[in-house]
């Protein structure tokens, strides 16, 4: 019998790919994994209340669609009904997963206003109750993901211990509050405080710290700094550098991956979203083409004539006039 995944196989400083609406889907995983990937990939969101709907169901499902390079995989879910996450939990091994992640910190205003995200550190209780639902309907290792607090920093002393007291396997703690969003540099001071409270109140439980984290540059700089925190996650620095899980990045961030290999890079992407535009077609579902083009600033950016291709870009209608598009340009290189 296969042993399952758990947390504690991770190496120390392990590096995890942010879970981000619209980006980090099954397309952009296999993109991440050949580029160089992170030890742990998170999926974007998957909200309970849709699961456990009929109507909502299929989306939920495309959702959490997972491929075999994407393990360690991580289903990021949120909500507000304990009972739902309770349904969802017991579904995700078979699904494919190795672990589920609550989200406690996502500061968009349509799911704080549905009482998830962020909104639930206004509501502990009920976020403990979703917590332990999750725990009671799966085997897979739960763990959550949160931000300092709502509106003031100091939150975090009243909040995560409570987290911390469900013996969750990871928190994730992105170091700003709701209201700060990403307006304001990380709290990196407080990171000694917050693994002061994890050793108190649960030793177990691994800490991983989010925010203003680009690249493995970045990594080595906090690990060496903060030498007891045990992950490190990156978000919006794979728009600039799709190679920031490892040493290297684009020449035109200084770095020694040239244009040409950035655009296969990209044309791969291509590849895959074509592939799984077929897949959904298939199961009688769409693949939309237009939130492909917010991702052509992460192989389009930092170089001579970059601002030019991605206006070129912008006006495709398909990713047959974008290869064309790119064919042209490596052309004359």
């Amino acid at each position: 019998m296969q042993k399952k995944w758990s947390w504690q196989d991770l190496p120390k400083h392990f590096t995890i790919l942010a879970p981000m609406e619209g980006v980090t889907d099954v397309v952009f995983r296999q993109v991440i994994n050949r580029a160089g990937r992170p030890d742990v990939f998170f999926t974007e969101f998957t909200n309970v209340s849709s699961f456990a709907s009929e109507k909502g169901r299929d989306n939920a499902l495309e959702r959490l669609d997972v491929v075999e390079t994407d393990s360690p995989i991580i289903a990021q879910i949120w909500g507000k009904n304990p009972e739902q996450f309770g349904l969802l939990a017991s579904k995700l091994e078979e699904l494919g997963f190795d672990g589920l992640d609550i989200n406690m910190g996502c500061p968009d205003r349509h799911v704080n206003k549905a009482g998830g995200g962020a909104a639930m550190i206004r509501t502990p209780e009920l976020a403990l109750e979703c917590i332990r639902s999750a725990k009671a309907n799966t085997n897979l290792p739960v763990s959550v993901k949160t931000r300092l607090g709502f509106t003031y920093t100091d939150e975090f002393r009243e909040w995560l211990p409570k987290i911390l007291a469900e013996d969750v396997a990871n928190l994730t703690i992105h170091l700003r509050t709701r209201k700060e969003m990403s307006k304001v540099p990380a709290h990196y001071e407080l990171i000694p405080e917050i693994l002061a409270i994890r050793d108190e109140v649960a030793p177990r439980t691994l800490i991983t710290i989010n925010g203003d984290i680009a690249d493995m540059a970045d990594v080595k700089k906090l690990s060496e700094a903060y030498p007891e925190v045990d992950g490190f996650m990156i978000g919006r620095g794979v728009f600039f550098n799709p190679y920031c899980f490892t040493d290297r990045k684009p020449v035109g961030l200084g770095g020694e991956v040239e244009i040409p290999e950035v655009m296969e890079l990209f044309r791969f992407h291509l590849d895959v979203f074509d592939a799984r535009c077929r897949e959904l077609e298939e199961r009688g579902s769409r693949y939309p083409f237009e939130p492909l083009k917010r991702m052509f600033k992460v192989y389009v950016n930092s170089f001579d004539g970059a601002s030019d291709l991605r206006i070129k870009l912008m006006d495709c209608k398909n990713t047959t006039e974008i290869r064309a598009v790119l064919d042209e340009f490596c052309a004359k290189l």
